[in-house]
C-alpha cells in the first residue's frame, strides 16, 4: 500500500511522520553526536516553530500520530514487567542499648 501526503510519497515510517508533520523528524529528535550548540539551536528552531500560528495544532498532531504508531504497531511496545526479588530481612542478634 502506497502512503501519499500532499503528493510526496512516503516510503519509510519515517518519511510518513516527516510529510504529515510538515517538518523534519530529526527537529524534534535531534541527531546522534550533537553538541550542545547544536541541540540549543534545533530547540530554539522548534520554539520558534510552535509559536507560529500555522503549527498551532502541531502538539496535537504529534500526540495523535504517536497515539497511531502505538495502535498499529503493538509490538514495538512489547512490554514485559521484570520481577522484584525477594527482600530478605537479616535477623538482629543483640540487644539495642
Amino acid at each position: 500500500m502506497k502512503y501519499i501526503v500532499a503528493g510526496h510519497e512516503a516510503v519509510t515510517h519515517a518519511d510518513f511522520a516527516e510529510l504529515a508533520l510538515g517538518t523534519p523528524l530529526e527537529l524534534w529528535l535531534g541527531v546522534d553526536g550533537e553538541s550542545d550548540e547544536e541541540r540549543a539551536a534545533r530547540l530554539d528552531a522548534a520554539r520558534d516553530i510552535l509559536s507560529d500560528p500555522q503549527f498551532s495544532d502541531l502538539p496535537d498532531d504529534l500526540i495523535r500520530l504517536a497515539a497511531r504508531v502505538v495502535e498499529e504497531n503493538p509490538d514495538l511496545f512489547n512490554v514485559v514487567p521484570l520481577v522484584r526479588p525477594i527482600r530478605r530481612r537479616t535477623a538482629r542478634k543483640g540487644v539495642a542499648a
